[in-house]
Order: C-alpha cells, then structure tokens, then sequence
C-alpha cells in the first residue's frame, strides 16, 4: 500500500516539476528565482523547510543565499567552507546525497542546527551544476509528517537542481549585464558632471534619493530598475550646453536659463535611439515640470506629468538646495525640507514631498550631517 501511494505521489509529482520549471524562467530578477526555488523546492518534496546555498568562489565558501521558514535569517550569516558539513561535501564532490538519519552522518555540520536552534532529522541535498561547475547546493530538509525521503524524492531534487541552476546562471548573467549597463550611463552621467564643478556626485546623490522613495512608494521591480537609470541620465541633456553656461559663477541670464531649460529634450533626442530606455524616457524628459504646469519642456500639470518624473523631482530639488553654488550656499537639510514644504502641491507633488520628509525623519535620507527633524 506505502509503494502504491508514493508512486500516486510520484506521477503528481512529475507535472508539478515542469510547471515549476516553467515558473522560474518566468523572471530573471536573482532574488525572485531564488525565493521562488525554496518554495518550489519545499511543495515539491513534501519538507519543512529548505535552503539553497551558492558558491562564493573568491573566498572558496557556500553561503545561504535563501532560507526558507521561522529560523531561515539566522543561518544567513553561516558559511561553509567546501568540504564542510553535508552542503560542503555535495559541492566538493559534485555527488547529491539522501540521509534518513542525519545526526549519525559524520559529515554533518551542527553549526546550522545551533544556530537556529532548529532539529535536522533528514534531508535530500543536490549540486547545481553549470558547464560542469558547481555553483551551489540545493537542500530539503525534514520530510512532513516525520516520514523519510525516498530515492524518487532524491531524483526530483536532481532534476530541479539542474532547471535551478540553469535559472540562477541566467538571472546572474542578466544582473551582470544590467549592472555594466548602469555602470555605462554612470561613466557618462559622471562625464557630463565633471564639466561643471559645482554638481560634484548630484547625480548620484538623485538617484540614492529616488531610490528610497522606491522603496517607500513599494513600486514594482521593473519600475525601479527604470527610476534608478532614469535619476543616473536625467542631466545627460546638459551636454549639448556650452561649458561658459555651465560653469558660470553668476546668476544666469534670461537667454542662458532658456538654453538650461532645453536639456530634457536635449537628452530625450540623445537617448531615443537606445530601446533599452524606452521606458525610462518620460521620467527622463519630464523631471522639471511643476505640478501647477509652470514648469518646462511641455507645461504639464499634476496627473500629466509621469510619476517617475515627480520622484525625481523631488530628489533633484533637494540636492540642488543642499549644494553649494557660485552665487549662493548650500542650504542645511533642514532648510531645504522647509522649502519642499513650500513647493508641494505647486511646483512639486505633495505625495512624493512627504514620502521624501518621511523617509528623512527615518533617517533613510541624510546630506549634510543634520539629524532627524525636530
């Protein structure tokens, strides 16, 4: 009867793996495959919990990328070295294992148990091999109802080793990739900013604020990944103005502010041709125009203007406050947040304002050295 249910089990099985298959290559955001291949690894092997460990080559350790339940942040900060522990032994010698009694194993390292106080009775762990390299480990823990693991259940967890492995590859080859792209508009960003001495790292600066209120208004991974390049290029416009402008250690003239004021558009045109920044070109060509449509290339007000724009805004507003410039010192962070006040519901939106004192007040967003408001 036990062999006719888990080959019921096993047939179930077998269509579950393919969805999950199908789910990780869904993203390739490394912090979503990895979670959802804890959870594709617990549902599928009927555990408790499950962790899956990758290789830092550098230091020659496995790390805990991902644990899953109540104990799962306290093993993060436990490495392995290869080798070391049940984990350890599966990544030098690129072989999974099954252990139904895993205290008696004298490969099995107690730190993990000590640490977050929780009981391994038996697991099922497998390599995650790509191009014959091990990248990282996959383990399930504590099969349900103090039931042992079975050799099908090691089987399953080889499989989605491999379709994990193929999965983590790709999400870190697309990290890689995205964060040279990054780099590449920073380099530039930093060029154009090394034209004018007085904006030294604004552009970083923009793009740390923005971020935070990312993170404050809970917007979607790709909406922050089109803010973050959005806040790096949104000066990128100011290379088609003349340094003598730029640099100038008065206030500008009428005509000199109308070229400024040509920048958005400037670097709408230079960045149009890149399908990368389709997305990101409205936050890009929009980021100086005022909720009460005063504001320029277009006059947009309120709802028109995109809100990748008013964060921006915003973050831009700040920092130009908080920087000193030739014809005027820099205001403390307590001034200028005085003056977002002030410009909320007519130049900037009220909305993102308070998200910007808010995450101030929590200490998420500092300058100058001022403390938290009184």
């Amino acid at each position: 009867m036990r062999l006719i249910k888990e080959k019921e089990r096993g047939i179930g099985k077998i269509s579950e793996l393919m969805e999950i298959s199908r789910i990780l290559n869904l993203s390739l955001e490394p912090k979503i495959v990895r979670q959802k291949t804890i959870e594709a690894v617990t549902r599928l092997l009927d555990c408790e919990t499950a962790s899956l460990l990758l290789v830092d080559e550098e230091k020659g350790e496995l790390y805990f990328e991902v644990a899953l339940g109540e104990k799962g942040d306290m093993v993060k900060e436990i490495r392995l070295k290869m080798g070391e522990g049940i984990a350890g032994w599966v990544a030098e010698n690129n072989e999974a294992v099954l252990l139904n009694d895993v205290k008696s194993d004298k490969r099995h390292s107690h730190r993990a148990d000590a640490k977050s106080t929780f009981v391994t009775r038996n697991m099922v762990c497998a390599p995650m091999v790509i191009n014959e390299k091990v990248i990282g480990v996959l383990q399930a823990i504590n099969r349900l109802e103090k039931k042992e693991f079975v050799t099908y259940d090691l089987d399953l967890l080889k499989s989605l080793s491999h379709q994990v492995a193929i999965a983590v590859d790709n999400a870190r080859l697309h990290d890689d990739l995205r964060e040279t792209f990054y780099q590449t508009a920073e380099a530039l960003a930093d060029a154009i900013e090394k034209r004018d001495p007085y904006t030294g790292n604004h552009t970083i600066r923009v793009m740390r604020y923005s971020m935070v209120l990312a993170e404050y208004f809970n917007l979607s991974y790709d909406e922050r990944e089109s803010l973050r390049l959005a806040s790096i290029l949104h000066d990128v416009g100011k290379i088609g103005i003349e340094d003598s402008i730029l640099r100038k250690d008065s206030p500008l003239s009428e005509q000199e502010y109308e070229k400024i004021k040509s920048h958005p558009n400037v670097g709408g045109e230079i960045l149009r041709h890149i399908k990368r920044l389709e997305k990101v070109l409205p936050a890009i060509k929009y980021h100086h125009e005022r909720i009460d449509g005063d504001g320029y290339p277009e006059g947009l007000k309120n709802e028109e203007i995109p809100f990748l724009a008013k964060i921006i805004a915003v973050a831009d507003t700040f920092d130009a406050m908080t920087t000193d410039r030739p014809y005027r010192a820099a205001l403390s962070d307590r001034e200028a947040i005085d003056e977002l006040k002030k410009q909320a519901g007519t130049q900037l939106d009220s909305e993102v304002v308070k998200a910007f004192i808010v995450s101030y007040e929590n200490g998420r967003i500092k300058k100058t050295g001022d403390g938290p408001l009184e």
